[in-house]
């Protein structure tokens, strides 16, 4: 696994399991929160729970100290995979111990959100 990097520029939750850092978009790794109202794709099952709290969730872990990440590679959208901590906290981790979001294997890379928070996984 990289070493983290720090996160420089500024960064916006633009919902429960993805922020934007500049011009990146980042994809939190391993995790899926709930769609805004009307987002979610005709034929798939989304994350359940609220997206707004979600999202103010992550943007409240997210000013828990300075941002470092760790990137994985990119989704099909063009998004970095990531994990993301700010300060000492992962954010993928976050999101989950909250119940903000869902843990998705298949969307794991390397099993690094397992590894990093397995107590949070296997709930």
């Amino acid at each position: 696994m990289p070493e983290p990097e720090p996160i420089t520029a500024s960064c916006t939750a633009t919902d429960g399991d993805t922020i934007r850092c500049g011009d990146e978009r980042i994809r939190l790794l391993g995790i899926d929160a709930p769609e805004k109202l009307g987002s979610c794709r005709k034929g798939r099952v989304c994350a359940p729970g609220d997206p707004v709290a979600s999202t103010q969730s992550l943007r409240a872990a997210m000013e828990k100290g300075p941002l470092w990440i760790i990137r994985i590679g990119r989704d099909r959208y063009g998004r970095t995979l990531a994990l993301v901590r700010a300060g000492k906290i992962d954010l993928s981790c976050h999101q989950l111990a909250t119940g903000n979001a869902i843990y998705k294997p298949k969307w794991d890379n390397q099993k690094a959100v397992a590894r990093t928070c397995p107590d949070v996984v296997r709930r």
